[in-house]
C-alpha cells in the first residue's frame, strides 16, 4: 500500500485541519477499515484515487485483534484514522455480539439460502451512516466499503440493490446531496471474487499477513481456521495461486 507521513492521531475530533495538505489535490474519500482482507484491498484501491481517511468502530465484535489490525494498517499506510464506540452487544441478535450465539464451523451447520448467524442487524446502515457523516464534516466525495456480493456470506446488506438505495438516501439526506454534490459510494469489490480481490490488493502492495478476517481470532490475532469468514479467505488464497499467509490458532487443521 501507498506509504506517506504519519498523520496527525491526536485530535479527538475528525477536522479539515488534521488533513495533510500535501495530497490535497485529490478528491478525499472516507474508507471503512476493519482489519481484514476486504477492507484492506479497499484502502490500497482508493489511495490510488483519494486523499483517505479510514473509519472503524468497535461494536461489540467478539475480539479486538482486527482493530488492532486496523490500527496497524492504517498507521503503516500513512491514513488518518479513527475508531468509533458503538455497543451493539446492548442489541445482540448475532453470534459476532452475542456470546450465547455459537459462530457455525461447518457448512453443514447453515441452512442453504438462509442468513447465516454471524449476521449483524443493519451493521452496514450504521457503519455508513457514521461515514456520511464523517464525509460531510472533512468535505469527502466518497465513502469506499468492501463489501462483496460474489464470494460472501448471504448478508443482505452487501448486495448491489442496497447500496443503490443507500446512495439515494445519502443524496437526499445531507447538506452535500442538496447542494448538488452527493457523496458517492465506491464498491471497488462488489463484484470480484475472493481471488481476484487478492490479486487486486497484491497489484497495490498489500500484505495480507498483516490482516485478520476470522471471527473468533484469539488474543494474538491467530485465526480459527473453521469460520466462514476463514473459509472463504483460505479458498480464495488457493484459487489465487498464492500462498496462504494466515496465522491459524495452533489446533487448527488446514489440510
Amino acid at each position: 500500500m501507498t506509504q506517506s507521513s504519519s498523520p496527525d492521531f491526536s485530535s479527538p475530533r475528525i477536522s479539515n485541519d488534521n488533513v495533510s495538505p500535501a495530497s490535497s489535490q485529490k478528491p478525499r474519500a472516507i474508507v471503512l477499515l476493519s482489519g481484514g482482507l476486504d477492507s484492506t484491498t479497499c484502502l490500497a484501491w482508493a489511495q490510488a484515487r483519494y486523499e483517505c481517511f479510514a473509519l472503524s468502530f468497535s461494536y461489540g465484535q467478539r475480539h479486538s485483534s482486527e482493530l488492532d489490525a486496523a490500527r496497524a494498517l492504517a498507521k503503516r499506510a500513512g491514513v488518518e484514522h479513527r475508531i468509533i464506540d458503538i455497543d451493539l452487544r446492548q442489541l445482540g441478535g448475532s453470534a459476532l455480539t452475542d456470546d450465547s450465539i455459537d459462530v457455525p464451523e461447518d457448512q453443514s451447520d447453515e441452512l442453504p439460502g438462509s442468513i447465516p448467524v454471524t449476521y449483524v442487524p443493519a451493521r452496514n446502515t450504521i457503519f455508513l451512516s457514521y461515514a456520511l457523516a464523517a464525509a460531510e464534516v472533512i468535505n469527502a466525495s466518497a465513502i469506499v466499503i468492501g463489501i462483496n456480493a460474489v464470494d460472501y456470506s448471504g448478508y443482505p446488506d452487501c448486495r448491489p440493490d442496497y447500496i443503490d438505495a443507500f446512495a439515494k438516501m445519502a443524496a437526499l439526506a445531507t447538506r452535500a446531496g442538496v447542494e448538488g454534490n452527493p457523496i458517492t459510494i465506491e464498491t471497488p469489490l462488489l463484484q470480484l471474487t475472493k481471488a481476484a480481490i487478492i490479486q487486486l490488493g497484491l497489484e497495490h502492495g498489500v500484505d495480507y499477513s498483516q490482516t485478520i478476517s476470522c471471527y473468533q481470532a484469539d488474543v494474538n490475532g491467530y485465526a480459527c481456521g473453521r469460520c466462514d469468514s476463514c473459509r472463504l479467505r483460505r479458498q480464495g488464497f488457493l484459487d489465487a495461486g498464492v500462498k496462504d499467509p494466515t496465522l491459524y490458532q495452533a489446533a487448527t487443521n488446514q489440510d
